[in-house]
């Protein structure tokens, strides 16, 4: 067997509308100024920012923060979701080569919900979000579930996502982790960067035999 474990947000689906709303919305809520949607994307992956601290300055995530942001989202996570050009494609080609699944650091409800809406929630057989795990990405405990479900050796593991926390968490769980460069980061050309969705269909074709 061999799988393609997903990151969600900015690899399969563009939802930076809807989580730079959410985050402004927050903002807002508790008496802050909102922020620009493309510094919010260019910050919501980075592996060295205290995430609650940075958007909403408070030391961690609060109950009050949790509900605001969670209310405002379950009502607007399909607002503005787009499925990236090319990837419901090759999903489709690709799904008798590669068992799918998604391990994703949003709520695995409205990954469901949103994966549905973009009519591609079936092509995978299993999505994970944050609330199914003690400790979501960078820690690899999402890789690890999904790798003892199916008894599937590492080596025939990828793990393709569009930041620093997915190959970080592949790393973890001893996998193979891939980045891409049309998500909400950006990386430099001559990094060990998927460029296009195209050059995914390729890694793809490369990785059957």
């Amino acid at each position: 067997m061999k799988m393609i474990i997903f990151d969600m947000d900015g690899t399969l689906i563009n939802s930076g509308s809807t989580i730079a709303n959410c985050v402004n919305h927050v903002r807002q809520s508790i008496g802050l100024q909102t922020m620009d949607k493309s510094y919010i994307l260019e910050n919501v992956n980075d592996i060295n920012i205290n995430s609650s601290e940075f958007f909403y300055n408070k030391e961690t995530f609060t109950p009050e923060i949790t509900t605001i942001f969670e209310e405002f989202y379950a009502k607007n996570c399909l607002v503005d979701l787009h499925i990236y050009d090319g990837i419901k494609d090759i999903l489709d080609d690709f799904k008798n080569d590669f068992k799918f699944c998604v391990a994703t650091n949003a709520h695995s409800d409205y990954a469901k919900k949103m994966l549905d809406y973009l009519d591609i929630k079936n092509y995978f057989s299993t999505i994970l979000g944050y609330n199914d795990v003690k400790k979501p990405k960078p820690h690899p405990e999402m890789i690890n579930i999904i790798l003892d479900k199916y008894s599937v050796r590492k080596e025939n593991v990828k793990v393709i996502g569009d930041s620093v926390k997915d190959t970080t968490a592949a790393l973890g769980a001893g996998v193979n982790g891939i980045l891409v460069n049309w998500g909400f980061s950006n990386y430099k050309k001559d990094e060990n960067v998927l460029n296009s969705v195209e050059e995914l269909r390729e890694f793809l074709k490369t990785s059957i035999n």
